[in-house]
C-alpha cells in the first residue's frame, strides 16, 4: 500500500509517500480501507517538531479516517466487513491506503452522509460540541467565534447560531469573512485590519463568551471584550502560543477563562456521533474547502501553514 512518512521534523517536503507493508488486523482489530484522511493544523505543528506534544519518529502521521471495512480480526464479527466507518487511529498511520483499528472505536456512518462529511466532522464536529457544551451558550449572548472559517470555528458559527446567540464571526480576508457570514454570522469582521475589535463591540456590543482557537495578541484582545461574568473558552494556538490571562486581571474582569476539558475515550466517540447525527439531519454542515490526494499531503501542509485554506482539508486517499 502507499503511505506518507515523516522520518525527521522540518517543512511539509519532510512527508513523501512510499510503498509500505499491508497493516493486518490482529485481535480486537479491523483494517479500514481509507478513502479520505483527516488532516489537522496541529498536525502540521508536530511535523515541524513544534507540536504541543511530542512524537516519535519515523512515523505515518494521521488521526482520522473513513472508508470501508475491509478485513476483522480472529475474534471481530465479521458483519462489520464492508461497512462504512470512521475512526481514530490513536495518533498516527491515518496517511495511508489501509490502517489497523480497533474494532470497538468505530463509528457507523449514517445512511445519506457523504464518508467525506464524517471524516470532517470526526474530530472537529466533537470539538465544537465540546466546547459549546463547556461555554453553556445561552440564547440571547453574544459570542465571538475566532478563525471561524476553520474546521472547528465554521461548526462553532453554526451551532452558537442554532443555540440562540448573536454571533460574531473573526477571520483573515475577504474569502473567509464572507464564508462566516454564509454559515449565518451576524457580524463577520477582518481580524487582519486594523480596528476589527472596534467594529466587533460597535456591531454587537460586549461579550458573553469568546471561543479561542488562535490565541496570543489576538485572543487577549478577545477577551478584552468580554463582559463582566463573560466566558472564555480556549482550545487553540494558531498564533504560535496560547492566550495569557493572568488569574488576578481575570478575576478583576469576574470573568471564567478555561480550556476545553477532557473527556473519555467513549465520551469523545459519543460526540463525534451526536456531530454525526446533526449532519445527516441537516442540521450542521462541515465546510471542506480544499482536498489533496495522498501522495501531496505534503501540498495540503503547506496549504494549510500558509493560511489559504477555508474550513476542513482532506486527504482523498481511495
Amino acid at each position: 500500500m502507499r503511505a506518507v512518512w515523516l522520518r525527521e521534523f522540518g517543512g511539509p517536503e519532510r512527508l513523501v509517500a512510499a510503498e509500505t507493508p499491508d497493516p493486518v488486523a490482529g485481535p480486537g482489530q479491523v483494517v479500514v480501507a481509507v478513502e479520505f484522511a483527516n488532516i489537522t493544523f496541529v498536525e502540521t505543528q508536530l511535523r515541524a517538531g513544534t507540536g504541543p506534544f511530542p512524537m516519535r519518529l519515523p512515523t505515518v502521521p494521521g488521526n482520522g479516517v473513513g472508508g470501508v471495512v475491509a478485513e476483522v480480526g480472529p475474534d471481530v464479527d465479521p458483519a462489520l466487513r464492508g461497512r462504512r466507518v470512521v475512526s481514530g487511529t490513536g495518533g498516527s498511520g491515518g496517511y495511508a491506503e489501509r490502517v489497523a483499528v480497533p474494532a470497538d472505536g468505530l463509528l457507523d456512518v449514517p445512511d445519506g452522509l457523504p464518508l467525506e462529511h464524517a471524516v470532517a466532522l470526526l474530530a472537529d464536529g466533537r470539538t465544537a460540541l465540546l466546547l459549546l457544551e463547556t461555554a453553556q451558550v445561552r440564547p440571547g449572548e453574544r459570542v465571538l467565534v475566532e478563525a471561524a472559517a476553520g474546521g472547528v470555528g465554521s461548526l462553532l458559527v453554526q451551532l452558537a447560531r442554532t443555540a440562540g446567540a448573536t454571533v460574531a464571526a473573526v477571520a483573515g480576508g475577504d474569502r473567509k469573512v464572507k464564508l462566516a457570514r454564509d454559515l449565518g454570522a451576524d457580524l463577520a469582521v477582518d481580524y487582519s485590519a486594523p480596528g476589527w475589535a472596534e467594529r466587533v463591540r460597535a456591531g454587537v456590543g460586549g461579550l458573553d463568551v469568546v471561543f479561542d482557537g488562535v490565541g496570543g495578541v489576538l485572543g487577549r484582545s478577545a477577551f478584552d471584550l468580554l463582559e463582566r461574568g463573560g466566558r472564555m473558552v480556549t482550545f487553540g494556538l494558531a498564533s504560535g502560543s496560547w492566550t495569557e490571562i493572568p488569574d488576578e486581571v481575570a478575576k478583576e474582569r469576574g470573568a471564567v477563562v478555561v480550556r476545553s476539558p477532557a473527556r473519555s475515550p467513549e465520551q469523545l466517540r459519543e460526540l463525534s456521533r451526536r456531530a454525526l447525527a446533526e449532519a445527516a439531519a441537516g442540521r450542521l454542515r462541515p465546510v471542506i474547502g480544499q482536498r489533496f490526494p495522498l501522495d501531496r499531503a505534503a501540498d495540503a501542509h503547506a496549504a494549510i501553514q500558509s493560511r489559504r485554506t477555508l474550513g476542513k482539508t482532506l486527504l482523498e486517499v481511495g
